[in-house]
């Protein structure tokens, strides 16, 4: 395929938490289809592991995205982009409400809400025209487990600050993808035999029969990305959890 035929030849991309899992594989994804790609996470060393996998023109910062003023000054010395793609996050604690430990529970809103939100403040005024913001949810927010109290309340309020910003920064769009259980290095914190129950259980389950793969997830961002008439969106790519 010639570079004038693909979707995002002459693009900019600047993908944040993109050293591994859904990230990475989104901008390898979108790096394919011509995007020159930033990459951004919290460790030096992971952002070099991963601008390995990744064309010649990509690009890769350490950011502390759980301080607003690396984040602002971050996009103050990137410049213009096309496309934003947040999808940090780390791994949660998932506690039933009478074990919930609130400082804990704020700080998981740090890196998956809040640096999410200032990563739309500071890189919305530098996004081209025609360009978008894609965020993450994920399943929790409609059907979540026992447990699972901080973390649906995160996609909550990510799905509901998606679409009051599809609202103020339009024409930019905003949408976000909601993903169901996904072999990700989330996990990882969990004992492998525990890890692989969990996946086989999932699967039994789910509609489609497995457990989705990074590559599931970064398809649903490239889609976002290209569809230029959707906005305020969430899509699921679930494997049919929310149906089952």
């Amino acid at each position: 395929m010639s570079d004038q035929k693909k979707s995002l030849t002459g693009k900019r991309v600047v993908l944040l938490g993109a050293s591994s899992g859904i990230g990475l594989e989104t901008a390898r994804m979108v790096a394919a289809e011509g995007a020159q790609v930033v990459i951004v996470s919290s460790k030096l060393s992971k952002i070099e592991n991963a601008l390995k996998s990744l064309p010649s023109d990509a690009e890769g910062f350490a950011v502390d995205l759980s301080v607003e003023q690396n984040i602002r000054d971050f996009f103050k010395q990137i410049g213009s982009l096309d496309h934003l793609v947040f999808s940090a996050g780390e791994n949660l604690t998932l506690n039933n409400i009478e074990s919930t430990d609130i400082t804990q529970a704020r700080d998981f809103f740090t890196i998956r809400f809040w640096a999410a939100v200032a990563a739309v403040k500071y890189s919305a005024p530098l996004i081209r025209p025609g360009g978008s913001i894609s965020l993450t949810s994920g399943t929790a927010s409609t059907r979540p487990g026992s447990g699972w109290s901080i973390a649906s309340a995160i996609c909550g309020a990510m799905e509901g600050f998606v679409r009051a910003m599809a609202v103020e920064l339009s024409p930019i769009r905003v949408n976000c993808v909601m993903p169901g259980v996904i072999k990700t290095p989330l996990w990882d914190s969990l004992p492998e035999a525990d890890r692989e129950a969990l996946y086989a259980h999932t699967a039994d389950s789910l509609l489609v029969k497995r457990v989705g793969e990074c590559a599931d997830v970064a398809s649903g961002f490239l889609y976002l990305i290209n569809q230029s008439y959707a906005t305020g969106q969430t899509l699921a790519i679930d494997g049919g959890a929310l149906l089952v």
